[in-house]
């Protein structure tokens, strides 16, 4: 492991430490379960920043993996009344859809253009199917699936092995501020190793990587499962701080998700995270102003992070003080 590796790593654990141990105690309940929304959101634009910005693999239908690791949590849940059960499955249930979708699109050599538009045709027929789903005969064992109401009786995540000591809104966020952690050391650890620098030759040159001998559809499905996994998380994060609905498929959140990764950087993994926690954070303080709309402030910091930053704003950031120190040692 580099020194530069190294130290990456012992920051983002000292950050999440330091965020479960003051922000616990100086937010109010409703902003610490916001806080907790915008984590699950920020696994979630991780996972895309995986995907297509390491990867070159653009996943309109990010979404789709999201609400299924919601979905399968909150039923897993429901019918093991127990999280220790619920949590495995619903990371199991969207890495393999990603890995049967992923499959399909790169064995069967669908061009890049074709897989976004798959993707999120997959996401729309879900969110589709998921509001189709009112009425009693649509459950799953004892869970229903509620329709457009979603399941808002999701199961909190409890003690392994004690279903009745569900954890507080407060331990749910510092499980929250790790998974984020450990989700971003372990993308840096795969990217710093040989998986990582064969996926992101194959972005680079996918001709020239398989002309050196490497099965570029293998790397690619290895990591859109991946994403799938991380994305699942989020989902499953996301359940726990407000509750499962189709609108984790919707089209909305799929918008959303790449305006997170293009404003904070793609082709960096911290980029997406912290274009994720901005733009909530700028849209959040829109809705509460009347005579302002989050959609056109959405809207605005897209254009001006294509045309004022189109590399995003953390690599910008990088730039300009690279170029501050050089011209300090100049």
């Amino acid at each position: 492991m580099s020194r530069k590796l190294f130290l990456e790593i012992a920051i983002a654990l000292f950050l999440a430490l330091a965020a479960a141990l003051v922000l616990p105690r100086v937010l109010a309940l409703f902003a610490l379960i916001n806080a907790t929304v915008f984590i699950a959101m920020a696994v979630l634009a991780l996972s895309l920043g995986l995907i297509w910005g390491v990867g070159g693999i653009l996943s309109f239908g990010q979404t789709a993996f999201f609400g299924l690791g919601g979905y399968a949590y909150a039923v897993a849940a429901i019918n093991f009344n127990d999280s220790l059960y619920a949590v495995p499955i619903a990371l199991l249930v969207p890495t393999l859809a990603a890995a049967a979708l992923g499959y399909f699109m790169f064995y069967g050599r669908i061009s890049d253009v074709y897989v976004g538009a798959i993707t999120l045709t997959v996401s729309l027929i879900l969110f589709n199917f998921a509001n189709s789903t009112a009425g009693e005969e649509w459950r799953i064992g004892e869970a229903p699936l509620g329709g457009f109401n979603g399941i808002p009786s999701t199961p909190q995540l409890n003690v392994p092995g004690n279903p009745d000591a569900t954890l507080s809104p407060q331990a749910i966020f510092i499980v929250a501020v790790f998974a984020l952690a450990l989700c971003y050391i372990l993308a840096k650890l795969l990217l710093a190793g040989r998986f990582g620098r064969v996926v992101v030759a194959i972005r680079e040159n996918e001709t020239r990587a398989e002309l050196l001998g490497y099965d570029a559809r293998r790397y690619k499905l290895g990591i859109f499962s991946l994403g799938g996994a991380i994305a699942g998380l989020a989902g499953i994060l996301f359940a726990n701080s407000v509750f499962v609905s189709p609108t984790m498929f919707s089209l909305f959140y799929s918008g959303q998700l790449i305006i997170w990764v293009m404003v904070g950087g793609r082709g960096t993994l911290l980029g997406p995270i912290l274009g994720a926690f901005l733009v909530q954070a700028v849209t959040t303080w829109a809705g509460t102003e009347p005579r302002l709309n989050p959609n056109a402030i959405l809207g605005i910091l897209l254009m001006l992070a294509v045309m004022g930053m189109p590399r995003g704003l953390l690599p910008t950031l990088r730039l300009a003080w690279g170029r501050r120190r050089g011209v300090q040692l100049a």
